[in-house]
């Protein structure tokens, strides 16, 4: 199936209504760098306004859903067992200095399962999507996670905990590790699009602690469709609202989640140290 479903079409013209004026103020962020002032209050701004569009679009076509969001938290709709969960700038960092490289993400969460995804890239007009049982895409481009089965080949993607975030000691006894065992780490600033990259076969596996449900929703059941596993650094099955989550194809997910475990408790620390 290369056609969207009509779920998929909906969070599709959401995302690229809202991404017009997303990329104008990109553009505008571009010129502020130079000014005094800076851009910070601008890019709240940016983000605020991409996500009242996108809950405005989506709220109109499927009018019973409830929202989770980065921005506005939690609106309860009228079917309680179904909501969209909504990033609407993931890469807000690279948004503020100018790195074309950030995603509006859309999820579906439906009896408190993911259901379908979308991870759109509005520079590169790239949409990542996937809804259960349908596969995942790239535009209309079926995708596949990476056939790399050693760990010497694998290119991985991950982010550093940042501020007052907790599991400094354990991401850099993690890093320290992966950094020895295979080809190279990037550290990019999209939980979404780590995401979407390892589904489309960029690379071999994700991690990453001490993120938001709206930061991964999407990107979760893109990586599932695309044949990928998913879950939490420790195994468990709570990613969406759990400490940790990780990514990988079949063949690395679990080396890649021993060998996170065990550099953590070689240190004699946890995830969240």
């Amino acid at each position: 199936m290369s056609m969207p479903t009509p779920l998929i079409n909906v969070m599709n013209n959401a995302a690229r209504k809202a991404s017009r004026l997303l990329m104008r103020d990109f553009g505008e962020v571009e010129q502020l760098q130079v000014s005094r002032k800076g851009p910070g209050d601008f890019v709240s701004e940016a983000d605020k306004r991409t996500e009242e569009i996108l809950h405005e679009e989506l709220h109109k076509a499927r009018p019973g859903f409830g929202f989770l969001m980065e921005e506005g938290g939690t609106i309860e709709g009228e079917n309680a067992n179904e909501r969209w969960i909504i990033d609407p700038i993931d890469g807000t960092t690279n948004f503020l200095h100018g790195i074309p490289h950030f995603a509006i993400s859309i999820a579906v969460e439906r009896d408190k399962e993911l259901i379908a995804g979308m991870v759109y890239e509005p520079v590169r007009d790239e949409v990542f999507w996937a809804e259960r049982n349908e596969g995942a895409y790239l535009n209309r481009q079926r995708l596949r996670v990476s056939g790399r089965s050693d760990m010497r080949d694998a290119l991985l993607a991950t982010g550093i905990p940042f501020g007052n975030r907790p599991g400094k000691k354990a991401f850099s006894a993690m890093l320290n590790v992966v950094m020895n065992r295979t080809a190279g780490v990037r550290r990019q600033g999209s939980a979404a699009l780590d995401l979407a990259y390892v589904a489309a076969g960029r690379y071999e596996g994700f991690w990453e602690t001490a993120l938001s449900p709206w930061d991964v929703a999407g990107g979760i059941v893109i990586v599932r469709e695309a044949g990928g596993l998913v879950s939490q650094i420790d195994g468990r099955d709570n990613m969406l609202y759990g400490e940790s989550i990780l990514a990988a194809n079949q063949q690395l997910y679990d080396p890649l989640r021993k060998m996170l475990m065990e550099a953590v408790r070689n240190e004699g620390l946890k995830l969240t140290d």
